[in-house]
């Protein structure tokens, strides 16, 4: 029995073997059409866009809780992202705050702790963010890197991510640097 075992496992093994060989000719591929030539579009000229001098005013007001709002004028496009920062000057301390620009004006705020700002020094500023991060509206207007800004606020990035603006102003809360009063008024120090 084991024999026939091995001579029935020996011609399987052979008939296997012999069926490779003796393939039917695989038929000649058929002639394709040669691939389609791709014509180029011709590249759309670039559209020129004037340069965007950026202007942006802002003012600080205090609130009864002695906390500081910021508002500004800007002839950026609508929907541009801003970010607002106060500092104060003696400590360093800041507070953010992103804002959007909506019909040419922004407003940012409240800036400082719960207990109220103390009187003294203090600087506002009001930064574009990268245009990387801007909607698409306003890449077009203001460039993909910035590269339509223009002006005496312009700058270029501080991390290689095109053009900026930045504007900055000091503000003078009350009249005691160390001492905080009810009565204090914002004055724009030039």
């Amino acid at each position: 029995m084991k024999a026939w075992r091995r001579l029935a496992g020996l011609l399987i093994v052979v008939g296997v073997a012999g069926c490779g060989g003796e393939s039917e000719p695989e038929p000649a591929p058929e002639q394709a059409d040669p691939p389609p030539t791709v014509m180029s579009e011709a590249a759309e000229p670039e559209i020129e866009v004037a340069p965007l001098t950026v202007e942006i005013q802002a003012s600080a007001s205090l609130r009864s809780d002695r906390r500081l709002m910021v508002q500004g004028e800007t002839n950026l496009p609508d929907t541009t992202q801003l970010q607002v920062i106060a500092q104060r000057e003696v400590s360093g301390v800041r507070w953010q705050s992103h804002t959007t620009v909506t019909q040419g004006e922004f407003t940012a705020g409240p800036f400082g702790p719960g207990s109220g700002l103390p009187d003294g020094g203090y600087t506002i500023t009001v930064n574009l963010v990268a245009a990387s991060v801007q909607p698409r509206a306003v890449r077009e207007r203001i460039g993909e890197q910035g590269e339509h800004l223009a002006g005496e606020l312009v700058t270029g990035s501080r991390h290689g991510l095109g053009q900026v603006a930045s504007y900055s102003r000091r503000y003078l809360i009350g009249s005691e640097p160390r001492r905080a009063a009810d009565q204090a008024e914002v004055l724009e120090v030039e």
